[in-house]
């Protein structure tokens, strides 16, 4: 199969692409003499297009070939937690395990080497660390059908993790899909079942692109999700030398700067940098346009919180007039889509907002033939 790419009128910063390939063997694919990534995911193949100026264009051949290094690589511990490692590298954990209140990524690995989150509290909490329940990034709500799945407070929810149902691993992403369900405090109360798929690339530099879908489907009958703002349906908890009061910062699409002037607001993107161990790194989550309530809003704070939440609206705009509660018709689902952006330096620096651009307009591809 041959492939015209023509850029648009943005740069192109080097990242995933994916285009339907329905063919049974690992994808090689060329341009000219020179090796482009690609790796099989369905019926589609996942390609890392090189950097393009505006409006340049690419040719790229792709063949059938002999399955590529799995530079991309997962390993389980066996005692509940999945390592993520990339040429060698570990570069992320996800949590399952049954002591885990809810599944979570901890630590994400990317430029200099250094986490961009904080590391969870040990079991009880010795270091009486401020909200234990901010255990890197995860998916939860504070009011679903009654239940707290947000806290660990004493008669918290749970989300429990049930199987894996997909690992991919290759040259240019590691793949997991999970299937948990939420339940009451006692275990015993199904409330919905969730469907969470992260894909985490090889974009051959430290930065990471990390693509995170979330299903919840109402498999018990109808699920109410009350207006609250202790919710994000992607969370994240920043290194503590990251935080604003120790020096670091957060920006949003719009310009805003910080908890005064982001939180409770809606944006497209929310990025939070600070120091760790003398570098400047960063994290951003990118909103993507299909999800609901688009743009969300952010329960973003100077102490270090960043959460997708379009549920806490009466909280947001100081009036209870105003509700987020959402209903979710029993049988039916609610599916999201974040990218996750890990990179060095500010905002300006990691060319964030050009990042966001290049995730929603990426070049075009004509097949050929």
């Amino acid at each position: 199969m041959n492939l015209s790419i023509k850029n648009g009128p943005h740069q192109w910063i080097a990242g995933p692409v994916r285009l339907m390939w329905k063919s049974e063997g690992a994808p090689v694919a060329t341009s000219g003499r020179k090796s482009i990534p690609a790796q099989k995911d369905g019926d589609d193949v996942v390609l890392i297009l090189p950097d393009m100026e505006p409006y340049a264009g690419l040719e790229i051949s792709i063949q059938d070939g002999n399955p590529c290094d799995k530079i991309m690589r997962i390993s389980d511990s066996g005692k509940g937690t999945v390592d993520i490692i990339c040429s060698g590298k570990k570069i992320a954990g996800y949590h399952y395990g049954g002591n885990v209140v809810r599944p979570y990524i901890n630590p994400i690995v990317g430029p200099y080497g250094k986490s961009v989150l904080r590391p969870p509290a040990p079991e009880g909490n010795p270091e009486n660390i401020d909200h234990k329940h901010h255990r890197g990034i995860w998916v939860a709500h504070g009011d679903t059908n009654g239940v707290d799945n947000w806290s660990e407070e004493p008669g918290h929810g749970w989300t429990v993790h049930q199987e894996f149902t997909e690992s991919l691993e290759g040259p240019v992403f590691a793949k997991i899909s999970t299937r948990n369900f939420w339940f009451d405090n006692a275990r015993n109360r199904k409330i919905l079942e969730e469907y969470r798929t992260i894909i985490f690339y090889n974009i051959g530099t430290e930065e990471r692109i990390i693509d995170h879908f979330i299903c919840l489907k109402a498999t018990e009958g109808e699920v109410v999700f009350r207006d609250t703002k202790e919710s994000g349906l992607l969370s994240v908890r920043v290194m503590p030398s990251m935080e604003v009061d120790k020096g670091g910062t957060f920006e949003n699409s719009y310009g805003g700067i910080n908890e005064a002037e982001c939180w409770g607001k809606r944006a497209n993107w929310c990025d939070y940098y600070g120091n760790v161990d003398g570098k400047i790194v960063g994290i951003a989550v990118f909103d993507q346009p299909s999800n609901f309530r688009y743009p969300t809003w952010w329960h973003i704070r100077n102490y270090g919180l960043m959460t997708a939440n379009f549920f806490g609206l009466s909280d947001f705009t100081g009036d209870k007039k105003i509700s987020g509660t959402y209903i979710l018709p029993a049988y039916e689902q609610l599916k999201l889509h974040y990218r996750i952006f890990v990179h060095a330096g500010t905002t300006s620096e990691a060319r964030t907002p050009l990042r966001y651009l290049n995730f929603l307009n990426p070049p075009e591809i004509v097949k050929v033939q």
